[in-house]
């Protein structure tokens, strides 16, 4: 009987199995450690503010943190300046690798109604990652105002139109905008007096320059204490749990207003979904310490951590409502 030749072709295709089955042996283990270095060296968190603000101290704060789960470093870069559009930039034209990541705050979403030509479109261009704190306003005035309550102040202007002069820092600041959204839903006419910072404000407020403040929480603390200043209401929807004494605004008779700043972290668009995952849970694990909570609640901040779609909606949400708020106050796009 003969035997059947033997195909050269197949014991080809044979001998080639092994061969690459070495070669992807051999290539998985580099494809899984191109995934799992991150991060490769530390990682730079720019602050579109100045040192010492309450989104720097945030940042230095939980930053810390978060160094400790992903064994780098998280250096602090504060490029203030331009609305914030400079640190944008600086973020944006870095690599969409997970090393530079930009601090967002809802001055990010104001921005896309009081710049005409953004650089870039703070939706598609950024990629949210986590929430790390929201921040109420006090609304203060003097200690010794003739107003103890937020109902002597709504009496007093609604009995004397375009008498109350309310002091917050920089038009268009979540300050300014929270006055001009206060005068709508509370039905007056006041005069809103911008100043350059919180220290001008609140000079201004203990000399009687202006009749009530506007100012994130923060600044206001050391006056409450110091008894320099009184607060007669917050603008968050629940009291702060440093100021139990002190109503909302919802509280005294104002439907409807409540206002939170926040802050949060983005990575330019296009920077690996797993690199952001790693990055969001780093953050969620230096929220959920008590010593990083306390230090962030002393400056009026909650600490509050999100998924990045979570972010994502929070941030159109600001978008469209922050929009409303300058439309109505008749603020011009520069």
């Amino acid at each position: 009987m003969t035997r059947p030749r033997p195909d050269p072709r197949r014991r080809q295709l044979l001998g080639a199995v092994p061969a690459l089955g070495a070669i992807g042996l051999w290539a998985m283990p580099l494809a899984g450690a191109a995934q799992a270095v991150f991060p490769q060296r530390p990682i730079t968190l720019v602050v579109p503010f100045g040192p010492g603000g309450v989104a720097d101290i945030t940042a230095r704060t939980v930053g810390q943190a978060m160094a400790a789960s992903l064994g780098q470093s998280v250096v602090i870069d504060n490029k203030p300046g331009a609305g914030g559009i400079v640190a944008t930039q600086a973020v944006l034209s870095a690599p969409a690798d997970g090393h530079t990541l930009l601090m967002m705050s809802n001055a990010t979403a104001v921005s896309v109604h009081l710049v005409k030509k953004l650089p870039f479109d703070v939706v598609k261009d950024l990629a949210p990652i986590s929430t790390l704190g929201t921040f109420e306003l006090g609304l203060a005035v003097a200690q010794d105002s003739r107003f103890k309550t937020l109902q002597d102040v709504l009496a007093h202007a609604r009995a004397n139109p375009g008498k109350l002069t309310i002091g917050t820092i920089a038009v268009g600041s979540t300050q300014h905008l929270s006055a001009e959204l206060f005068k709508s839903r509370a039905g007056i006419d006041a005069v809103v007096v911008p100043y350059k910072g919180s220290p001008a404000v609140i000079n201004a407020l203990r000399t009687g320059e202006i009749d009530l403040a506007f100012e994130i929480l923060s600044p206001l603390l050391p006056q409450i204490s110091a008894r320099t200043i009184r607060a007669l209401a917050v603008t968050g929807p629940q009291r702060f749990s440093l100021l139990p004494e002190v109503p909302t605004v919802v509280e005294q008779g104002i439907a409807h207003y409540t206002v939170d700043s926040w802050n949060a972290l983005a990575a330019p668009a296009g920077t690996p979904p797993a690199v952001i995952e790693r990055i969001r849970r780093a953050a969620q694990e230096a929220l959920s310490q008590p010593a990083v909570r306390d230090k962030l609640r002393d400056l009026g901040v909650k600490a509050q951590a999100s998924t990045p779609a979570e972010q994502a909606a929070l941030l159109a949400r600001e978008i469209r409502h922050w929009g409303e708020v300058v439309k109505a106050a008749k603020i011009e796009a520069e």
